[in-house]
């Protein structure tokens, strides 16, 4: 019902953790933005996990049935010596692809303690509806 994601960023994000081209000195990891999604109630909720990065950091763009969410984790300000650079920074993104059964114009995001939280709600033509069986009019004769 919700989405699936992109099967070819799963092969490209496998591709940069086993081929990431190190820096003589240092460890590569992927820039990831992991995820959960689940459906509540009449919506779908999905959660990814930004720690660090802060709420005008992140965009959220919905374009027909795709939605994108991007993030940036900036370096930290002014002259600092790094000693240890673990946490990856610059730009990460994610898209999901929606269902037809999802209402993508009343989206809403929320940011807190580091995790974003969607809400998509779920369509009222997808919503389970009861339909009334009426009495049917006598056939006329001929």
């Amino acid at each position: 019902m919700l989405m699936r994601t992109d099967s070819f960023r799963e092969l490209d994000r496998f591709a940069q953790r086993m081929l990431g081209a190190a820096t003589p000195g240092t460890w590569s990891r992927p820039a990831t933005m992991p995820m959960d999604a689940y459906r509540a109630g009449n919506e779908f909720v999905v959660c990814f996990d930004l720690p660090g990065v802060s709420p005008d950091a992140i965009e959220i763009d919905v374009e027909r049935n795709v939605l994108t969410v991007r993030a940036e984790r900036r370096p930290l300000p002014g002259d600092v010596q790094m000693q240890v650079s673990e946490r990856p920074l610059g730009v990460f993104s994610r898209q999901l692809f929606l269902g037809d059964t999802l209402d993508t114009d009343n989206i809403t995001a929320d940011h807190d303690s580091g995790v974003l939280t969607l809400r998509i709600p779920v369509a009222e033509k997808a919503k389970p509806r009861r339909i009334t069986v009426g009495n049917a009019p006598e056939a006329i004769n001929a």
